[in-house]
């Protein structure tokens, strides 16, 4: 069969296809009956979980916080896991390192953390807000997830320990492996 004809085929079966869809939908009636399951969700609903953060700092709420300031939260909420400073735990998936690891250039099996990965500080700020810690997600306040999030990058060497970290500065973050991923949507940035 010649490529023609395969795509004259192909054509006609798309053209059938929505020929019966078409049809389909024209049967459905206009409205159908609910079956009264779930409840409207209100503006306040939305809101509670409207919370990322995107790497242009869109998304970012009120707040501020140092690394001297995240030292004794991190201590307190996240060593358990994350080991002290941040240098590994648990074997728990997800509870690895977040401080050092060698250049992902050493290969595949290079340990992933936020200073040799992640592209951008926002983030950090973002994951930490919406899942940690693991056993409480969602109960740090803004101030707490600003002093994390800068007592990370200071414990990477990215930032300095009384860098001040905001809705203004944390975007402005140049993180090491920024330039390592292809931003596929960068309009959306």
């Amino acid at each position: 069969m010649s490529t023609l004809e395969r795509t004259i085929i192909l054509g006609l079966a798309l053209g059938l296809g929505a020929a019966v869809a078409a049809a389909q939908t024209a049967q459905t009636p206009a409205a159908s009956p609910s079956p009264g399951l779930g409840a409207s969700i209100s503006e306040a609903d939305i809101k509670a979980w409207d919370i990322d953060a995107s790497p242009s700092g869109k998304g970012l709420p009120a707040g501020s916080g140092t690394a001297a300031q995240g030292a004794p939260i991190f201590e307190q909420k996240c060593s358990a896991c994350h080991g002290p400073g941040g240098k590994g735990g648990t074997t728990a998936p997800g509870a690895g390192p977040l401080v050092g690891g060698a250049p992902l250039t050493s290969g595949i099996d290079t340990a992933k953390t936020i200073g040799n990965f992640w592209g951008h500080s926002t983030t950090v700020f973002d994951f930490i807000k919406r899942a940690m810690p693991f056993n409480q997600p969602r109960t740090l306040s803004n101030d707490d997830v600003y002093a994390l999030t800068a007592f990370l990058l200071n414990a990477n060497k990215i930032i300095g320990e009384k860098d001040v970290m905001n809705a203004q500065t944390l975007p402005q973050v140049k993180m090491p492996n920024r330039d390592g991923f292809i931003i596929r949507f960068p309009d959306r940035i």
